[in-house]
């Protein structure tokens, strides 16, 4: 399915929307491309960040529940039973236009030191946060990231804010090793995988191949933290994975945490204090008016594209 660029009548909006927005940036998500090679026809774009009428700057928690549910009610919109109903791009119009609507409850304000134009990260950041914060990544702990993607890279960054006394990535492109030594984090070297000795190993890459080397990677009694959506059935190897005890904690999108506390909140908090991580992922940018082109470039390993970011 091509990508085009349309006028449409209306604003489009999210289910209950009472609140609109002025976009200002909307990063490319690799959901996204995969939407779009399912045929979808809607507008593109949960990773979002604008100005409100009130003149304020925010990024949305794009994860739409019913709202009224015990799940939603807890902050948990992301288990919320139907969840699959309000997903941006593939049920629903997303954001990917000069003005989105949503609820009051799905805008994030941007902290002092985060700028608008990066806050589209805030969506991917809260997804990388909570992968971290279930695996329970905290002081002193230990933890490798298996892929470079935006996710694995926030990730690192996540473990980071958590306290980890060590974060070592594994990735295999040359360009996003670089960027994970720009964000501090050690690299896993071929020669080291299979070697053991991470307290949490978080799968940010979604292949059987990686999620081997998570294991792999695992230390006896560690946590092996699925980020990464899998094609079809989980490719767990699972006599290592047995014999380690490892402990496999699964986190779908963002919600809060026991206090109350949503991801989203505290990945803005995370990025306003490390302006780099921004400048080091977000490596494209382009107006509203080259849509194609941008998601040629995000969908392009050749052009080493991390995150690419759409400008309304």
């Amino acid at each position: 399915m091509a990508v085009e660029v349309v006028d449409v009548a209306d604003v489009p909006c999210v289910p209950g929307a009472d609140r609109e927005i002025e976009l200002v940036a909307a990063g490319i998500c690799g959901s996204d491309l995969g939407y779009l090679a399912m045929g979808s026809t809607l507008l593109l774009g949960h990773e979002l960040a604008g100005i409100g009428a009130d003149g304020a700057a925010y990024a949305v928690e794009a994860v739409f529940g019913c709202g009224t549910c015990a799940q939603c009610a807890a902050g948990h919109r992301n288990r919320c039973v139907d969840v699959h109903l309000r997903v941006p791009g593939m049920t629903i119009d997303g954001g990917m236009a000069e003005r989105y609507a949503v609820p009051a409850t799905a805008l994030v304000p941007l902290p002092d030191g985060l700028a608008v134009r990066d806050a589209c990260l805030v969506e991917p950041s809260a997804v990388a946060w909570r992968a971290a914060r279930l695996a329970g990544v905290a002081p002193g702990s230990r933890v490798a990231v298996v892929g470079g993607g935006a996710i694995g890279l926030l990730a690192v960054a996540a473990a980071q804010a958590l306290g980890a006394s060590e974060v070592a990535l594994s990735a295999r492109r040359i360009e996003r090793v670089e960027v994970g030594r720009r964000l501090g984090a050690a690299i896993v070297s071929d020669a080291a995988s299979g070697a053991g000795g991470y307290d949490v190993v978080i799968d940010a890459a979604g292949t059987a191949g990686a999620l081997a080397d998570a294991v792999g990677l695992l230390a006896p009694g560690g946590t092996l933290s699925i980020a990464a959506l899998h094609a079809g059935d989980l490719p767990l190897p699972f006599l290592p994975s047995f014999l380690k005890e490892a402990r496999v904690v699964m986190s779908m999108a963002y919600g809060a945490d026991e206090h109350g506390v949503r991801d989203v909140d505290q990945a803005a908090r995370m990025l306003a204090a490390r302006p780099d991580i921004a400048a080091s992922v977000i490596t494209h940018r382009f107006p509203l008016e080259d849509a194609a082109e941008a998601f040629r470039v995000a969908a392009d390993r050749s052009t080493g594209a991390i995150k690419v970011v759409v400008e309304p």
